[in-house]
């Protein structure tokens, strides 16, 4: 059997067909079932967990995985420390899978890719905005649980990440609190650097590369991370998360570039630093560093131009939705974010100027047509009933959430570009 865009073929029925007739096969099929599916479920898609490890990290194993199942795609690979959702976008590991990051559609026994979805439905999927400036859903969101830190790291702007044949990566974190029982090893985050510091500091830190530990934390400062708060992060600015599990809306891409040389023991090759700039330039201290954001990296207020926390956005008998991500990148809205909380037996349509991606990280009830409902344990390929994706137009006519459980049911879910013109800005939790 051959399995292509998650439809099965048998080996005699691949044989007969044409690289061209394959994928005439595949494409008709995606956009048939992938139709059928936005039917049933009145705009709504089910979702498969999608499970992506890191080599250089330790998984915090609060990501309601089967403790068996941290290490499920080798030991080689790392532990899984990060679950992706309604995401498009490839994970750029080593050694990776083909269809790493990618979030699979259910329907009926069928897996499709939801990238394959956009890619044939289009604007019917992701509305008319996005599909005709994108031609993709260009954003996503994961979960990330390390038992640490991770290294002092930036991620590239559109410029940088484009002389790679990448995209930038602005993100944003909100640490929700139905995942974070217990914060682990360093429930603290390391964010730009100290104001005053020089260009220079940091080039001689990078010369320290392989004389043990470079002392980048050392001109850096630390924030405590809170449960139910967030951050909002633009690209090239160096940030080192904590331990805390954290929700991350963020551009569609996974450039990164590593500044600090060793984690609570544990080096930190230098080809982390180097993966997602030109070659030439891999060598090249004084260019690495000026790769980063000054003005934004020594900001005096960083807390007040980056610190998020929620919002009320609208509320109803036992129901309440809160921005948890707001505000611009550059001038740019280019994702948030919202909580919807419903108390047992409360009920609530809520309607949104964009398609979402959701989760659920409490209680039980429905979407719509579609049940939803908080797992306690996930074994490892095993479906679940937590993630949706929810398109345009059904986000646009209303989505009705009800609790049929007897604790509070709670989701998060984030929108792409633009999709939100009455969201806050940064700061606005202090009116």
């Amino acid at each position: 059997m051959y399995r292509i865009s998650g439809y099965l073929l048998s080996a005699g029925m691949s044989a007969a067909l044409s690289i061209q007739e394959l994928a005439s096969f595949m494409t008709t099929n995606v956009a048939r079932i992938a139709s059928d599916a936005l039917t049933a479920g009145n705009g709504i898609l089910r979702l498969a967990p999608t499970w992506v490890p890191r080599s250089f990290l330790q998984p915090g194993r609060r990501l309601r995985l089967h403790p068996a199942d941290y290490y499920a795609m080798g030991m080689h690979r790392g532990g899984i420390d990060e679950r992706w959702f309604a995401s498009t976008t490839e994970a750029a590991n080593e050694n990776r899978n083909h269809d790493e990051g990618l979030s699979y559609c259910v329907f009926q026994g069928q897996k499709f890719l939801l990238r394959d979805v956009v890619a044939e439905l289009k604007s019917e999927v992701i509305g008319d905005h996005i599909w005709n400036t994108f031609r993709k859903w260009p954003v996503y969101s994961k979960f990330f649980d390390n038992m640490g830190p991770i290294p002092h790291h930036m991620h590239q702007n559109a410029e940088q990440a484009a002389k790679v044949g990448q995209e930038g990566k602005p993100e944003s974190y909100y640490f929700p609190p139905q995942m974070n029982q217990i914060g682990n090893n360093f429930p603290y985050t390391f964010m730009g650097l100290e104001p005053g510091t020089t260009k220079q500091d940091v080039i001689d830190c990078l010369d320290r590369w392989n004389e043990g530990e470079n002392g980048l934390l050392d001109l850096s400062r630390a924030y405590r991370l809170k449960p139910g708060t967030g951050w909002l992060i633009p690209p090239c600015v160096l940030h080192a998360p904590g331990s805390l599990v954290t929700y991350e809306p963020q551009w569609g891409s996974d450039v990164f570039a590593m500044y600090q040389n060793l984690v609570e023991g544990r080096s930190v090759p230098r080809a982390l630093l180097t993966k997602d700039f030109p070659p030439e330039f891999h060598n090249d201290n004084a260019y690495l560093v000026n790769a980063l954001d000054w003005q934004k990296n020594v900001d005096p207020s960083f807390r007040d131009s980056n610190y998020l926390e929620p919002i009320v956005s609208e509320q109803g008998d036992g129901w309440v939705d809160k921005w948890i991500v707001y505000g611009k990148v550059d001038g740019r809205q280019l994702f948030t974010a919202k909580e919807l909380t419903l108390q047992p037996g409360a009920k609530c349509t809520v309607r949104d100027g964009g398609a979402y991606g959701w989760i659920t990280v409490q209680g039980l009830g429905r979407a719509g047509k579609l049940a939803v409902q908080s797992p306690v344990m996930i074994r490892f390929g095993a479906m679940t009933e937590d993630e949706i994706f929810v398109t345009a137009r059904a986000a646009a006519e209303g989505v009705t959430f009800e609790n049929t459980g007897t604790e509070p049911l709670v989701g998060l879910r984030y929108f792409g570009p633009d999709a939100q013109p009455g969201a806050p800005a940064v700061g606005d939790h202090r009116k």
